[in-house]
């Protein structure tokens, strides 16, 4: 009974008599792959703590800037939905676009601002460590 059933298995795979789809229909397609972030520093060496992924899904909505900020872990994102300038403290800019990839600069002061008319939707990765932050709101001057 075992023998009969491989044999039917086996007969509707290679006759393409099964629900499961083939190879050929799977796309990949790399967005990015880096050392360096998008202002073209090299990324720092990871930590010697004890790793943690961290992924999540951030909403901006329309006119919103983000705290100038830095990271002190390295992470990269895909921007999803709307538009999104990125500048740093330096002055160096980038604008994204849906499906636009980032490799985020480290340890470097930035902020994100969504200057469209639709919220900015970004999924980011974070390739942190154990008890380390994955964000550092820059402290206000109070001169």
């Amino acid at each position: 009974m075992k023998r009969a059933i491989y044999c039917i298995l086996l007969l509707s795979l290679v006759t393409g008599c099964s629900t499961l789809r083939y190879a050929k229909d799977l796309q990949s397609i790399q967005l990015v792959k880096s050392t360096r972030s998008w202002d073209g520093q090299l990324l720092p060496a990871y930590g010697t703590g004890t790793p943690e992924i961290t992924i999540l899904r951030i909403i901006i909505p329309p006119g919103y800037a983000l705290p100038m900020h830095k990271h002190p872990v390295i992470n990269a994102g895909v921007l999803l939905k709307g538009e999104l300038t990125v500048t740093t403290d330096s002055g160096e800019v980038l604008h994204l676009k849906p499906y636009d990839p980032i490799v985020e600069v480290v340890d470097k002061w930035h902020y994100g601002i969504n200057e469209g008319d639709k919220p900015a939707e970004i999924i980011v990765f974070y390739a942190g460590e154990e008890g380390k932050p994955l964000s550092i709101k820059k402290p206000m001057n109070n001169k």
